[in-house]
């Protein structure tokens, strides 16, 4: 593993380090956005008094904090891999480059000492899971590994109640950042309550400290709202989803390419607003996992 002199000095002398995913930069978003929405989360970050870690593999080499130079060049790489639990073993034996999952991005982040990571949102129980047993590996890694996970909630195109239900049994805390419902990615609400609410985030580092003080090992997820003024009108970001979801059934895609189709299709469908609303949903993310991981450093 490489880790970036800067990362490791924060962590060091216990300053706040905030992991960021790099399948956003390989797989979420078409190049130049993908690249210029990186480096606008990294500035938020460090805005917001903590330092970014975005992570990714380069020659089969998990790297913590790579520089911007490397950000440009995943960016418009073609044919990045995208890495979840399982294949690391593979790409790190070829010496191949991937794109981090939220399941990876733990995995790297825990092994590098960083508590605190923010991505626009979860994998989880797909739509028809009860059928085709699609899950994300994001939720197995969510109930084993330590980190805690700042998101918008689970993404939109996936069946929410089953997710919360798989969360709950898999004893993951679903921590609602001043809101009682889980958001929707897309929209605040969803019509679904999480476990907590909690208003600040002093409030969310007492609870990580006391997580890890009591060696209750897995993650936490802290369920952020997109600001109201970027949400999506909830009927037509619904059609898009269902129209997207037709489309892959129709194409026969299934397993770990679905969920880059359905984004990719979803913003086509919305003639890219919700591009623009993943954008903001994620800066906002950031600005409360910085916020959290300052007082998370305070505490220890």
């Amino acid at each position: 593993m490489r880790i970036s002199s800067e990362i490791l000095k924060a962590l060091k002398n216990g300053r706040p380090v905030v992991a960021l995913e790099s399948t956003i930069i390989a797989h979420g978003m078409p190049y130049p956005k993908n690249v210029e929405t990186a480096l606008r989360v990294e500035q938020t970050i460090r805005n917001h008094g903590a330092i970014p870690a975005t992570i990714g593999i380069i020659d089969g080499e998990p790297v913590v904090g790579m520089s911007k130079e490397e950000i440009e060049m995943l960016g418009q790489r073609k044919n990045v891999l995208k890495a979840s639990r399982r294949d690391l073993p593979v790409i790190y034996a070829k010496k191949l480059w991937a794109a981090t999952t939220v399941a990876s991005t733990m995995i790297i982040a825990a092994q590098a000492g960083i508590e605190v990571f923010v991505t626009g949102g979860i994998g989880g129980v797909h739509r028809g899971a009860t059928e085709t047993f699609d899950i994300s590996a994001d939720l197995q890694e969510l109930a084993k590994t330590n980190v805690t996970v700042v998101c918008a909630g689970a993404k939109a195109i996936l069946d929410l109640p089953l997710t919360l239900e798989y969360l709950e049994t898999m004893g993951v805390p679903v921590l609602g950042y001043q809101t009682e419902e889980l958001p929707a990615f897309y929209i605040r609400n969803s019509g679904l309550k999480v476990d907590y609410k909690i208003d600040d985030p002093k409030e969310a580092a007492n609870i990580i400290v006391e997580k890890r003080k009591n060696k209750l090992e897995g993650g936490i997820l802290i369920a952020n709202p997109i600001p109201q003024k970027y949400a999506m009108d909830e009927k037509v970001i619904n059609d898009a989803i269902e129209n997207a979801l037709r489309q892959a059934d129709e194409l026969g895609i299934k397993g770990k390419d679905t969920t880059p189709f359905l984004l990719k299709t979803i913003v086509e469908l919305t003639g890219g607003d919700s591009l623009e609303s993943n954008i903001e949903l994620v800066l906002n993310n950031a600005r409360v996992g910085a916020e959290i991981s300052k007082e998370v450093t305070k505490l220890k």
